[in-house]
């Protein structure tokens, strides 16, 4: 389940357009204006597709008249050589709009790629795979539905979404109690979240009966401890794991017992899904 589209992907597709086509596209000026071409997308290798409403929206935008007719949709997994979708209408339209439409699609689809695998890695253990708010400036939205494609689930949004207490803030507020007591009376309807650094922050923000435990960057044989412990006390939190996660490593995480593991990677290491678009006219 992917969930609704974000509320700004209007506003991303026209920002994107804006960029790229500045003062006019001068070269689809060579082609006559009643011209009409089509053309297919392939997918050259295995990927999870994301992103179908930002191509159609592209040529909205554009040209109404544009049609896109769907072979795949979001969050679905695909084979090399896949056709993606076949799109047909005004010649100058379509060539405008194919980089800006592709863009999307081979960014929108490499993350939710990339969470696809994460989520297969730690299939079975119970674990949940989250994203950060290590995205693109101006795509957060957007890739972050993209994640939910691709089998993950989101963090916070942004800042305002969560309280989540860190080294900084608990030297500020003077110790984590003081921290999540400030927390809980400033915003009593938001989760409250700690990072912990070591097992003595980990009591602590136990101890102050936070929603959510982030460890972040811990051995292995202290995450253990910290489930334990969790499990025995008359409160529990969940419990994140944070930092050092790679694909290579995320099962053994898994595996100790925490609840999520949030994974940077998936929205900041963007590698796009290989994507061919063939025109022809008609």
């Amino acid at each position: 389940m992917t969930g609704k589209y974000p509320a700004d992907l209007p506003e991303q597709v026209s920002r994107a357009l804006r960029e790229d086509i500045g003062t006019g596209d001068v070269t689809a000026q060579l082609i006559g204006a009643e011209a009409v071409i089509r053309g297919r997308v392939l997918c050259r290798e295995a990927a999870v597709i994301c992103g179908t409403a930002w191509v159609e929206e592209t040529f909205r935008q554009l040209e109404p008249r544009v049609r896109v007719l769907w072979r795949s949709g979001d969050g679905v997994p695909v084979g090399p050589d896949t056709l993606l979708c076949e799109i047909e209408g005004p010649a100058r339209a379509i060539l405008t709009g194919e980089r800006t439409a592709l863009n999307f699609l081979q960014l929108l689809s490499g993350t939710a790629t990339t969470t696809a695998r994460y989520v297969q890695a730690v299939a079975g253990t119970g674990c949940r795979i989250l994203d950060t708010r290590k995205t693109i400036p101006g795509l957060r939205s957007a890739q972050k539905y993209a994640v939910r494609c691709g089998g993950g689930q989101n963090h916070r949004m942004g800042l305002y979404d969560r309280v989540l207490i860190k080294e900084n803030h608990i030297a500020a507020a003077g110790s984590i109690p003081a921290a999540v007591a400030a927390a809980r009376a400033m915003a009593p309807g938001l989760l409250v979240e700690v990072e912990a650094e070591d097992l003595e922050e980990f009591a602590a923000a136990l101890a102050a009966h936070c929603d959510v435990i982030m460890l972040d960057d811990f051995a292995l044989e202290h995450m253990h401890r910290a489930v334990a412990l969790n499990r025995a006390a008359l409160r529990p939190a969940s419990l994140e794991a944070s930092g050092g996660v790679s694909l290579e490593r995320i099962r053994a995480i898994a595996a100790t017992g925490v609840d999520s593991i949030s994974v940077g990677s998936l929205t900041k290491h963007v590698q796009a899904v290989d994507l061919s678009l063939r025109l022809f006219q008609q």
